[in-house]
Formats: C-alpha cells, structure tokens, sequence
C-alpha cells in the first residue's frame, strides 16, 4: 500500500470518526479505522458495532493499492498537527508498521491486519427517500436537548422519527423526552413515504448533526428493521436502532393553555440566565411571578443568594410558577424568531412554548414544585 493524500481532506475525515470510536474499547480492533485504497479512492471505515462510519477521499495519488487498519486517535492527532494543506505520503513498512511522511516529519504506527475489523454489508435498498440536508439538521437540533439519560428507560434516550399526515399533507416528525420537557418537530416531506417509526440513539444523533453542519443538499435515508443509513455524497453513517416503543407523546401535549405569555426573545434569554447565574445548581429553578404585562424572574438559593430581575412582557393574568432555568434556555436557544410564546393553565400545569415564526415546532416543560 503506497499513496499521497492532502492533509486537510484527511484530517477532516478523521475527525468524523473520532466521534464514533469509543475511547476506552475491550477490543482493540475497534480503536482503530481501516484504511483502505482501492478503486482510485481512499475509503476510511470506523465503527463501535452499533455505529459504522464510512467516508471516502477522491482526490489522492496511488502507487499500489492495500488496505490496513491503525490507532484512529494517535493518527488523528499526528495528522491535525501537520502542515495544514500539505500533502502526507503513506506506505506500509513491513511488520505491521504504516508509515506518513509530511515534510521532515516521519512516523511509523502499529496495524492489526484488516480481516479483523468488522464490516457489515445489509441491503438497504429497500425503504429509501431523500430530505433536504438542513431540515433533517433542524429536526435533530430542535430535539436533541430533550433526550433522556436515564438508561432505565433506554426508548427514552433517542428521537423518535415517525410519519404522519396533517391536513393531506405528509410530515417527517421528530420527538424527545425526558419526561421533564419535550420536544417536537416536523418537516414537510413532498410525497408520502415508506418509513416505520424508528428511535434514533444519542450518539447518532449527534455524530449526524456534525455532518449535517458541513453538507448541502440531500440526504439519502433507507431502514431495515433493526438498522438506518444516511448516505451523504462521500460519506455514509449505519446505525443501529433503539428496540422500544415510544410513548404516545400527542396525550402529554397541553390542551388547555389560554394564558399567553409574549416577550422578546433575546431579553427573555438573558434574563433568565443572568438570574439563574446566583444558584451553583441550576435545578434551583427560576421563579416567575407574573402580573399584566409584567414578569417578574427571580432565584434564591440558601447556599449562594439571590436574584431579581423584571421584564415587560404581554400578559394578562395573574399566575406564579417556577421551572428549571436549564430547560428554559435549552429551549430558547433553540428558537429562530425575535419572539418566545409561552403558553401557561395553573401553578402546577405544565407549559407550552411556541416559536412565532416557526409554526412546525412545540415545545413542553413541566413546572417545578414549590
């Protein structure tokens, strides 16, 4: 094996994989990333067996074809801390060693040969459509913050993904919960689709949405039972699916929400969070005290103080409640308008927030006690 390749398409490359590759693996396989050159390309594979990352890099020089596999982490960090755009040659040196040469610098690192890194080949072909890549992006993102961690209930701690159609129209939606907040999101889709309900881990969907960030156009999607593809031009991401059903999260939805709060999104960010800055946790919770078109924020931890701060908001009741300042803000920053509706019943009901200028996004949060 014997090939030259740019230093920033590589490192790129590689930085997608660190993402899947776990830190501390039992099998020390699967701390590394096959390499493999072949067909005028250079295609990297890295996986965690429930996750398979493949991406390819076109634009390399080939002087004999191979494939092997090494250390992704040690040669990710080689790598990053060579010359930015200069061009690193690869040969295998015998003895398992692969050898990069960039400049004066030369470095030999160990390989376990590549028939034991695991590779699964399912056909996908079935099920497959395309979404726009920034509306799957936005899906993931208005989402992600509300997954669980609580690992007791594991078809908590992902997005469910399910179709569904409101006024003849088809819809992509996407929910998550941690049974604190929830939050859902749709997209609409041109046609109908052939597409079971899946739960899509954590690690997916983070590892998705840094490829999403640096992708334009579409994404190809296909499921088998138990597993879902995205196809991105040179990369493709293989995911196993979370076993479970989810919760019927349409009956959590409040129904009863007459009591609209209106105020500017950007003060009503920062408020909370310069308030919710005197309590070290912030599951202290802000207090709202609310009267017609005023709110009035405030914290008090017996530990660290307190903190006041007053809003001109538009509001017409009179209603004290409290909730998590970290829920809040997840919430309000995920929001794309100068505007943040806040949908309120009672003390204890829980509150429906809105975003004025993106009518296909909801968001829940639970009250807090006292």
């Amino acid at each position: 094996m014997k090939f030259s390749v740019n230093q920033q398409d590589l490192q790129k490359s590689l930085n997608y994989c660190q993402g899947v590759i776990e830190k501390r693996s039992t099998l020390p396989i699967l701390s590394n990333i096959l390499l493999d050159v072949s067909n005028s390309k250079l295609t990297i594979t890295a996986t965690d067996l429930d996750l398979i990352f493949v991406t390819e890099i076109n634009d390399i020089e080939i002087n004999e074809e191979g494939k092997t596999t090494t250390t992704s982490s040690i040669l990710y960090d080689i790598i990053r801390k060579l010359s930015s755009g200069k061009k690193i040659n690869f040969s295998f040196s015998g003895e398992n060693k692969l050898q990069l040469e960039s400049e004066k610098s030369v470095f030999h690192l160990n390989c376990i040969t590549p028939s034991e890194f695991p590779i699964t080949d399912e056909n996908f072909n079935e099920n497959q459509f395309s979404i726009n890549a920034k509306s799957l992006l936005k899906l993931l993102n208005k989402c992600k913050f509300s997954v669980s961690n609580d690992e007791t209930r594991h078809y908590l701690s992902g997005i469910f993904f399910h179709q569904n159609q409101i006024e003849e129209k088809n819809f992509l939606t996407a929910v998550s919960t941690d049974s604190h907040r929830m939050s859902i999101s749709k997209v609409r889709l041109e046609d109908k689709i052939d597409f079971e309900p899946i739960i899509l881990p954590k690690k997916t969907i983070f590892q998705l949405c840094s490829l999403l960030e640096d992708f334009e156009g579409n994404v190809k999607i296909s499921n088998i039972k138990s597993k879902i593809k995205f196809e991105l031009n040179n990369s493709v991401l293989i995911s196993k699916l979370i076993d479970g059903k989810f919760p019927n999260y349409i009956q959590v939805i409040p129904k009863n929400n007459q009591k609209k709060l209106e105020v500017d999104l950007d003060l009503f960010l920062h408020s909370v969070d310069r308030v919710a800055s005197v309590s070290l946790d912030k599951k202290d919770g802000v207090k709202f005290n609310l009267a017609k078109d005023k709110l009035n924020l405030s914290v008090n931890n017996a530990n660290s103080g307190d903190g006041k701060e007053s809003l001109n908001v538009k509001f017409d009741y009179d209603l004290d409640i409290s909730f998590n300042s970290r829920y809040l803000l997840d919430v309000a920053s995920q929001l794309d308008g100068d505007k943040i509706e806040i949908f309120l019943n009672e003390t204890g009901s829980p509150a429906l927030i809105k975003d004025p200028s993106d009518l296909d996004s909801i968001f829940v949060v639970m009250p807090m006690k006292g």
